[in-house]
Order: structure tokens, then sequence, then C-alpha cells
């Protein structure tokens, strides 16, 4: 069977174990939505992963969801990258990121603008904003012509995630953001080519990633997805079919993986494993659920077929995961409080294990 420790081809890219650091929010970035050095070692510190994806990062300014989060639309963000991408390397790693199109999951307190979808639906929930968690306001529905504006979005900050020195890219489409307001049918209610049936509702998700091949090539581009998820009340109707149909065509364009989260029933995701031909990465837990992906789960979705397993708040508090999955070495618990709270407590200061004689 397939080691977590053995080795993987991505692309260009040799990766040397099967552990994936998962993307999640840390809120970090200072004004202006620049990198800094605090992520440059935090990221840095977890460079023993066979692949980082960072947090999520706007394509562009209507695209931002949370204050407090970097982007990549602009000379100032990428030349801020460029200390990230040069830590993680320096330390042996590879690093992808994460381009992430809030769509209606935004406020206009924190972007100044209001938010786009592929209909007018708000989300369910309360949003983040400068000023504490808000009701989510109605979204500008996007006309036909300006939709693929957003699609090319993709496409532009993948090229300056490539100037910043990142590896790649993988596109966000999962958890109730645009990419996947597109899949679902409860927050597309449009009847133009970008509605309706599942080829409607996919062809958003497949233009975002086909300007993404353009502007970085297939082996650079990977993308999220959360089959069924139910993230800021998004519903999907016809689950199989719909991503059946999406694996397709992310098939034709060749990108480097897909991403799949554990938000459907094990018998769906394993068809959709069968489905897929190339790389795929499982994070085989439910995200921000009650449970955190440990050896067992990721043996369990190794044998099932997962090429790479992703963990997520396991990394948080262990930035040494890696060592510790494969020496058996028990887990730093993580302290929720510190998730968004900024600054460097609870995102530099937890340690390797320490050895005692």
């Amino acid at each position: 069977m397939t080691s977590l420790f053995d080795s993987h081809q991505l692309g260009g890219l040799t990766l040397p174990n099967r552990v994936v650091m998962a993307p999640m929010s840390r809120v970090r970035a200072a004004p202006g939505g620049l990198a800094t050095p605090s992520m440059a070692a935090h990221y840095a510190q977890r460079a023993t992963a066979g692949l980082i994806v960072t947090e999520g990062v706007q394509p562009s300014p209507v695209g931002q969801s949370n204050p407090g989060t970097p982007g990549l639309h602009t000379d100032e963000q990428v030349a801020s990258w460029r200390q990230v991408t040069g830590a993680v390397h320096t330390n042996g790693g590879r690093l992808f990121a994460q381009l992430m199109h809030g769509g209606r999951v935004s406020h206009p307190d924190t972007t100044g603008m209001l938010p786009v979808g592929p209909s007018a639906v708000p989300a369910v929930g309360e949003v983040f904003t400068p000023s504490g968690p808000q009701a989510p306001p109605t979204p500008r529905a996007l006309e036909t012509a300006e939709v693929p504006e957003h699609a090319e979005a993709f496409g532009r900050a993948a090229r300056r995630a490539v100037d910043a020195g990142f590896d790649g890219v993988e596109l966000h489409g999962a958890n109730g953001y645009l990419i996947s307001q597109f899949l679902s049918s409860n927050a597309n209610l449009r009847t133009d080519r970008y509605g309706g049936s599942p080829t409607g509702r996919v062809r958003f998700a497949v233009e975002a990633v086909a300007a993404t091949v353009d502007a970085v090539g297939a082996d650079r581009t990977g993308i999220r997805l959360s089959p069924g998820g139910t993230f800021w009340g998004v519903e999907e109707a016809d689950v199989p079919e719909l991503y059946a149909l999406l694996l397709g065509e992310l098939a034709r364009l060749s990108v480097a993986y897909v991403h799949l989260e554990a938000t459907a029933d094990e018998e769906v995701l394993i068809g959709l494993r069968r489905a897929w031909p190339g790389t795929l990465i499982m994070n085989p837990v439910l995200p921000m659920g009650p449970k955190q992906t440990g050896r067992a789960e990721a043996d369990h979705w190794l044998g099932l077929g997962a090429d790479l397993i992703s963990f997520g708040r396991a990394f948080i508090s262990n930035p040494d995961l890696v060592e510790r999955l494969r020496t058996g070495l028990p887990l730093a618990p993580v302290d929720e409080a510190t998730y968004y709270q900024g600054g460097d407590a609870g995102y530099l200061t937890y340690p390797a294990y320490q050895y005692t004689a």
C-alpha cells in the first residue's frame, strides 16, 4: 500500500511525502492585502510538508471575503509575497497559492463594494467585517457579459502568483465561495448559459480553470471542491452528475490535481475518485467539523486511492507535523482562540516536538 511518506510527482514538482498543508484563513495580512514577515516565518516553519497550500488569496478587490486577508492583484502584493515564497523554498518546501473569490460571502464594510454573485440571493449566516460579524447583504447578480471577467481574474492572479515565486495555484471552488455559488442550485438561479442544468452550473468553474491554465499552465493549476457541501447556505442538486461532469472538463484541461473535501458520503467520494484520472488530494474530515485528520484517516484514504492527504488544524499547532506522523509522536492541541485574533501568538509560537533525555 502507498505510504504517507512516499514521494509523489505533481506536475514538475517531486513531493518528498504525501502530506499536504491545507489552506486555512488566519487573517494576518497587513493593510492593502500585503503578506508579512510573520506569514513568511509561519509557512517556512511548515516547509517539510510535501505541499503547502496558502490561505485564501483574493484575485480582485471585490473578491475579498474577510478583512485581514492577502491579495494577488497589485504589484505591491506580488512583491510582499516574495518573502514568503523565498522563505519556504529556502527551507526546501513547495508552495501553491489558493485563489479565493468570496462572491456573495463579503460585505461593503470590508471591500467598499457591494458583493457580487451568480444571483441576488444572500448567504446564510454572518460574515466577518472590520467591526465584527454582520448579516450578509444581498449580492448584485452578475450580468452575463460580466461573468467572464471574474473567471479571467483567476488567471491574472495566477500569473502574479508565479511572478511572486509560487510553484502553482489552487482555485477555491469549495465552501460556498464564488465558484461554489455557481455550482449551487439555490445560490445560482440563473437562466442564461451559466445556470440551470449541471452543464450551465459548471461553466463558470471550467472557465476560471481554463483562464488559469492559459495563464500559468495545467501543471501549476489545481482546484479544491466540496461536493454536496452546505457552507454559507449553498445547496447542490444532482451531486454525482454535477461533479462527474466537472471532473470530465477538468480532465480535458489536464490540471495538476483535484482537492476534495469529505462533504459527501464516502460512496460518492469514491465514485469521484474513480472518475478523476489525475492526482487526487483528499481532505478526509469535514472542514471545521468536530474531528481532525490523523494518521488513521490518512491511511484509510490512501487505501481508497487518494494520492495526497491534506491536514488542516493539525498543522496549526504542529509545525513539524510530518515528523510527528512519521514517528508516532503525540500531536499538540490547538488554541482555537488564536485562529483569527492576529499577532504572532498561536501563529509562530507552536514549537517542534521537545525531546527529553
